[in-house]
């Protein structure tokens, strides 16, 4: 039995938005420019940006030391999370808990306290020891 493609997925993809998508590359701007230095191969061929790629293909990628050999296994025309993310407690849209009030510590009140540590001066004067 052969298993039908997802009705959103498409058949065939740009080599550059390929690239992107693939998260070989950064921006599609990137990508574009490997393929246009000669760093990307499909099938042996170097290749233009818009050559289509669809399942199956073989593609030879250069970057910097590394030579990558690819097996086109899914197509996508849009980049999405990385596929090791995993949300979890951690991960919120709330952003970073303060340091201080971990563990509900509540002694520091949300002031900061070193201002009225240090000594004022107001006669302009510099404090002994700096220059």
């Amino acid at each position: 039995m052969v298993s039908q493609p997802e009705p959103h997925a498409p058949e065939r993809v740009r080599l550059d938005r390929w690239l992107w998508a693939a998260r070989f590359y950064k921006t599609r701007s990137l990508a574009a420019a490997a393929i246009a230095g000669g760093k990307v191969h499909l099938s042996g061929q170097r290749v233009k940006r818009s050559k289509m790629v669809q399942v199956g293909d073989a593609l030879r990628i250069r970057k910097g030391i590394y030579e990558y050999a690819v097996i086109v296994q899914g197509l996508a025309e849009r980049r999405g999370r990385p596929p090791s993310f995993r949300p979890d407690e951690r991960s919120s849209s709330r952003g970073r808990e303060d340091p201080l009030r971990r563990n509900g510590d509540s002694s520091t009140d949300g002031r900061d306290w070193s201002r009225q540590a240090r000594p004022h001066r107001t006669d302009g004067a510099t404090p002994p020891g700096s220059s």
